[in-house]
């Protein structure tokens, strides 16, 4: 369980580690679509994916191993385990989010989120 504060916390804390996680996609994202398409890249080829695909699975993993659920890359979104107001809530972040502004009930995920007053 987290608090609003320990969520932000991670949030600013891991903030280089996203950003990588973002890099990673899009250069992955390129390079699947230049290979697809004409099979060149000056991203490299099919040795460059896995490596890629290897340094994204890294990222999820250290991003797990703080219990912050991942659920979406693309875009980045992470919730984190919580209680506001006596009830089960995901602290909610979502890339661009400057900080964690958001939180939905367990039950009603993403569709339920709340701004935080």
């Amino acid at each position: 369980m987290f608090t609003l504060a320990q969520a932000r916390y991670l949030v600013a804390t891991l903030h280089p580690r996203i950003h990588e996680l973002i890099a990673i996609r899009a250069d992955l994202a390129e390079l699947r679509a230049d290979l697809a398409g004409s099979g060149m890249s000056a991203l490299g080829g099919r040795a460059e994916v896995k490596a890629l695909e290897a340094r994204l699975h890294g990222v999820l993993e250290e991003l797990n191993s703080h219990d912050i659920q991942v659920k979406g890359i693309a875009p980045v979104l992470l919730d984190f385990p919580g209680e506001h107001e006596g009830r089960a809530v995901l602290w909610c972040w979502l890339e661009g989010d400057p900080d964690v502004r958001w939180y939905h009930r367990v039950e009603c995920g993403f569709a339920g989120r709340r701004p935080l007053r």
